[in-house]
């Protein structure tokens, strides 16, 4: 899909955070001001591929006196025109968690109005970009659910509503895929949602059925009702759920009845942990399940893991390619070190690239040595990748017969 295997991904996070102050990543990183710096040096680094957020608040001024859409694209144009100078291919994330003031995702007019703003973008987008464009209607649905409706921990702030504002995020989710389609045909969707996985705590085998049941069927749901497998009144199809986004970090397995921290995050499994499932078996129940093409879309870890972490994705990465499952990308997210969402003056450090001075991150960067060593000895995977897609366009994108290792 993307000239190279690995991508870039840039923090886009908008929205209200848990006491209520407004948090803007873009800005945060200072990646609002530094966007052509970032995609030239992409660009030296052989990453020709980025996950980028178009930030909805700040496009959608409401309606106009004729009820059509009033949009102000100022704060895209330099992504697009960067992207463009440096060659970098961009998947455009539509809905960040965040959306504009006074509307509410829970009510009747959110999906009409999530699918104009998508159907504005799509003709912006398609009529600056060669080549096939990428968009992510809706980032992390399930998680949005979970930390939105059902624990309060961000907009829109309400507690035991995490299946409504899940049904509610999918119906506007295919409402907006359909626009994207009306206004950029040959548009591909790259759906996005954490892959989790719980484990039953020790001695407690009445926890069996709970686990099994988020494992075989909560932590899909979002997916499910893209391709109508669940809810098809909503109007899902399996072109509807095209690729499959997978978000994976090292916090993605926990022990079910755990308690969870005041971020709402449970302590992850220590690596070592026999319960533990590979991202390659993980990736692999996905492609069981739904068929067609998948990435790994975001993915990193903090500190001094961040080039073992790396090493590990990518031996994922290369035993999936050689048994030809058609995963086809994976994207570095964040690229860059950002700041908590709900503690400003916390600074965490993950990506490829830290600021110097959290107080400006615009400013001199440092690059992590030891991911940046990581990210150039697997830069195979490119040629492997590219060697997988062109035997499958040779067999009708039907071979399936592992490759031998070089």
């Amino acid at each position: 899909m993307f000239r190279s295997f690995f991508l870039a991904g840039f923090e886009g996070s908008t929205g209200y955070n848990r006491h209520g102050h407004w948090f803007d990543q873009v800005v945060a990183t200072g990646h609002d001001r530094t966007v052509d710096e970032d995609y030239r040096q992409l660009s030296a680094l052989g990453l020709h591929g980025a996950r980028e957020t178009i930030r909805w608040p700040l496009v959608d001024r409401g309606k106009g006196h004729r009820g059509k859409g009033r949009y102000d694209f100022s704060t895209v144009e330099p992504f697009v025109e960067a992207a463009r100078r440096h060659g970098v291919e961009v998947i455009w994330d539509l809905f960040h968690y965040g959306y504009p003031q006074g509307l509410d995702p829970l009510g009747k007019d959110f999906p009409g109005r999530f699918a104009d703003y998508c159907y504005a973008i799509g003709r912006y987008v398609a009529e600056r970009t060669e080549g096939v464009c990428a968009f992510t209607p809706v980032n992390e649905p399930s998680f949005m659910a979970y930390a939105g409706g059902e624990k309060g921990l961000f907009a829109p702030h309400v507690t035991g509503r995490g299946w409504e504002l899940k049904v509610a995020l999918a119906r506007a989710a295919i409402e907006g895929i359909d626009a994207l389609w009306a206004a950029c045909p040959g548009a591909r969707m790259v759906n996005v949602d954490p892959l989790c996985r719980v484990a039953c705590p020790p001695g407690r085998p009445q926890l069996e059925d709970e686990v099994r049941d988020f494992n075989e069927r909560l932590v899909f749901q979002s997916w499910d009702m893209l391709c109508g497998t669940l809810l098809p009144e909503l109007g899902g199809s399996r072109a509807h759920l095209d690729v499959v986004g997978i978000n994976y970090y090292w916090t993605n397995q926990w022990e079910w009845g755990g308690l969870a921290r005041e971020d709402g995050v449970n302590p992850p499994l220590a690596d070592d942990d026999p319960r533990r499932w590979s991202l390659s078996d993980l990736v692999r129940s996905v492609s069981d399940r739904y068929g067609g093409e998948m990435m790994i879309t975001e993915t990193s870890h903090i500190g001094d893991n961040r080039g073992r972490w790396l090493h590990e994705v990518a031996k994922e990465s290369e035993a999936l390619l050689r048994e030809r499952v058609p995963i086809r990308g994976v994207c570095l997210y964040p690229i860059l070190g950002m700041p908590e969402w709900h503690d400003p003056d916390i600074w965490t450090p993950m990506g490829l690239w830290d600021p110097v001075c959290h107080r400006d991150p615009c400013g001199e960067r440092l690059i992590c040595g030891p991911m940046l060593e990581a990210l150039q000895s697997v830069r195979h995977l490119d040629r492997l990748h590219h060697a997988v897609l062109s035997r499958a366009d040779r067999h009708g994108r039907r071979a399936s017969r592992p490759m031998a290792a070089e």
